[in-house]
């Protein structure tokens, strides 16, 4: 077995191991507490030297209900789902191009991960300036709302 800590040879036959009265170290008491108990009182010490920013508040944090959370969907995607939403009514021709509103589906941006082969008419409240480029490149149509 590897030793992970020295080996401590000093005091080894005596009683107390330098720690004087054997009843003062017995306890858990003599700790001073568990974890973080006492940083303000007996640990303050170690408290401002290791934990100065302990106590007090620090930062902002934004309530959630300000926090606008935007759902995307990539153009790959809805190459992919094409052919489905078109069944489903969701979406529609236009000559050669498939014309389809993102808010329909719940998505607020669209992104330009991915692939596209066919010419789009795409409705967004958003677009990455990436995504209009791929769209516009084959012909199809970026729409904001």
């Amino acid at each position: 077995m590897i030793r992970t800590k020295r080996k401590i040879n000093k005091q080894r036959g005596s009683r107390s191991n330098g720690g004087g009265c054997t009843k003062k170290r017995r306890g858990a008491g003599n700790k001073g507490g568990k974890g973080k108990a006492g940083m303000g009182k007996q640990h303050w010490t170690w408290t401002v030297i290791h934990d100065p920013n302990h106590f007090g508040k620090h930062g902002f944090k934004r309530p959630q209900k300000m926090i606008k959370k935007i759902s995307t969907v990539n153009l790959v995607y809805l190459e992919e789902q094409a052919d489905k939403l078109i069944e489903q009514g969701k979406a529609s021709k236009d000559g050669d191009a498939i014309v389809i509103d993102v808010t329909e589906l719940g998505y607020d941006k669209v992104l330009a991960k991915g692939k596209i082969t066919k010419a789009y008419k795409i409705s967004a409240p958003q677009f990455s300036a990436s995504a209009i480029e791929k769209i516009e490149e084959l012909g199809g149509e970026a729409i904001l709302l």
